[in-house]
């Protein structure tokens, strides 16, 4: 009832009032029944401006940060959290075993799933590797996946800015993914890294963002190291580069 309130009557009429989002692509949102939508990361704005423009309900995976923090301000940002959907996951040893059994349990249910494959915000803008829970969840529930590109948040509100800058956002959406082809592999590394690739693949191309292919926080690790212990490394810089196709998509292109 309260996600209803906060998304019809509250919250979603202020975000469309002050980001006049332009939206692309929503049909290609199921009206009914569980899929995945998996999208970029670039803001925190990004876990309101996606519910408030769909038409039906969608759950997110979210960091247990959200939920615990201490004192009234996080007791209600925790409170807010629950209210909108959120499901929080413990990161801290086993956090992707716990986050498919959270994935799985709302996809069983025959509802909308919301993922970051990356795992976290991007801290500069670019798309980052993806996270191979996304597949498995996928392959395990045996839906379809919807790339989604959030575009303009980075500029409203970067890591670090409390309150956004008001500008326009786009947020697009592209056809569902269908991966039965791998049905029974979700315990296959390279079959789930194949399929987590292709779906970076749609939302770079969705996003028109660089891409660099290391996970995101291994990245912001090694730009925060000073310039003279780099120096000193021979590991290689992370390069932007699209992600490696998958085995259908490498299919299908060679035989077009």
């Amino acid at each position: 009832m309260f996600y209803n309130v906060l998304k019809y009557v509250v919250l979603g009429p202020l975000l469309r009032l002050l980001f006049r989002p332009r939206i692309e692509g929503l049909a290609h949102v199921p009206a009914d029944g569980a899929a995945i939508v998996a999208g970029n990361h670039l803001s925190f704005s990004d876990h309101f401006l996606m519910p408030a423009i769909l038409r039906r309900r969608i759950t997110f995976l979210a960091k247990m940060e959200y939920f615990n923090g201490p004192g009234l301000k996080g007791r209600l940002t925790a409170a807010f959290f629950r209210s909108v959907g959120q499901i929080p996951v413990d990161r801290s040893g086993g956090a992707g075993q716990a986050a498919l059994r959270e994935g799985l349990a709302v996809l069983a249910r025959g509802e909308l799933l919301g993922i970051y494959p990356e795992g976290t915000r991007s801290h500069d803008g670019r798309l980052y590797k993806g996270r191979v829970g996304v597949a498995a969840m996928a392959l395990g529930a045996g839906v379809k996946v919807v790339p989604c590109a959030m575009l303009g948040t980075f500029e409203l509100q970067p890591p670090g800015r409390v309150l956004p800058r008001l500008g326009r956002v786009t947020i697009r959406f592209g056809e569902p993914m269908d991966f039965s082809r791998f049905a029974g592999l979700e315990s296959d590394r390279s079959v789930l890294r194949a399929v987590t690739d292709e779906i970076m693949y749609e939302i770079l191309r969705l996003s028109g963002q660089e891409y660099v292919d290391v996970y995101a926080p291994q990245a912001k690790e090694e730009q925060a190291r000073p310039a003279a212990e780099q120096a000193g490394t021979e590991a290689p810089t992370p390069e932007g580069r699209a992600p490696r196709l998958g085995r259908g998509r490498r299919r299908r292109e060679r035989g077009a």
